[in-house]
């Protein structure tokens, strides 16, 4: 009689070892067609992987053969936190099947699964696209302003300058107030000026001024206007470290009054929540 932890032993060193990887796509703002979102996934795959995509995180689990390879994904700006917009999958390399199991819902949470199927004998480049309309609404046309701001500050510093917004046509708005932003319980940053930039193509910076003296900045894609709060799928930082959602509150003359967002890369989480004096 085979002990239970023996049999156990011999029936896990039978099965297939599967590994996981996950990495962020690099941020390429300008590869995206105006008025589009898209994601160009590129993997190196030897055997059968499932892609999942959430914003601009992959997730690649190895279903049978070796661990996938990044082989330069990017995104313009990460999938929305929504279900997106005249969203399409297309095969665009690799021998093997490439198929859309899942595609971006309420239901799946907003993300994206692709399965791989490499059936020859040796590894293979595989890329896939995602895209979809940016939603930007109406109303980013003209000037923004906050009530009652007699100091505006300025926008950006000259450095943001270059993180894929078109500088003309573009919605602004600038004031003061204070907000805090807490990561992962810890004291938290004091905020005081807040600034908001949107073009026409639906790109969005954000950018706070903080106790610290550094500003905190996010940049990412507005998503469809929920009456008259502004949404937003948004990354901190120019890495693009942390993502999630941002929410942006307007009064009837379409001055913002109120952001809040919360964005994370699943071990690391940031809270922000900023009124207007």
């Amino acid at each position: 009689m085979v002990r239970p932890a023996v049999f156990c032993l011999v029936l896990c060193a039978a099965l297939p070892l599967s590994a996981d990887i996950q990495f962020h796509a690099a941020s390429s703002p300008n590869s995206a067609p105006r008025g589009k979102g898209q994601c160009d996934i590129r993997l190196i795959v030897g055997g059968e992987v499932e892609v999942t995509v959430r914003g601009d995180w992959v997730q690649v689990r190895a279903i049978h053969g070796p661990e996938a390879r990044d082989d330069g994904s990017q995104c313009s700006g990460p999938l929305p936190n929504s279900a997106p917009a005249a969203f399409s999958f297309d095969k665009k390399e690799g021998r093997g099947e490439v198929r859309l199991l899942e595609e971006p819902s309420t239901s799946s949470d907003y993300k994206a699964v692709v399965s791989i199927r490499n059936s020859g004998s040796s590894e293979e480049k595989y890329h896939f696209r995602l895209s979809w309309r940016l939603d930007t609404g109406r109303g980013f046309t003209d000037s923004g302003h906050f009530d009652g701001d007699r100091n505006p500050i300025p926008s950006f510093d000259d450095e943001h300058k270059g993180g894929g917004l078109a500088w003309n046509n573009t919605f602004h708005s600038a004031g003061h107030g204070k907000g805090t932003a807490t990561t992962n319980g810890a004291t938290p940053q004091i905020l005081s000026a807040a600034t908001v930039d949107i073009d026409r193509g639906g790109k969005i910076l954000i950018s706070f001024r903080t106790d610290h003296g550094n500003p905190l900045t996010f940049t990412g894609s507005m998503m469809a206007p929920e009456g008259q709060t502004l949404k937003a799928a948004v990354s901190s930082g120019h890495g693009g470290e942390l993502q999630g959602p941002a929410y942006l509150s307007r009064d009837a003359k379409g001055a913002i009054y109120h952001i809040t967002l919360d964005v994370t890369n699943g071990q690391n989480r940031l809270h922000l929540d900023w009124d207007r004096k």
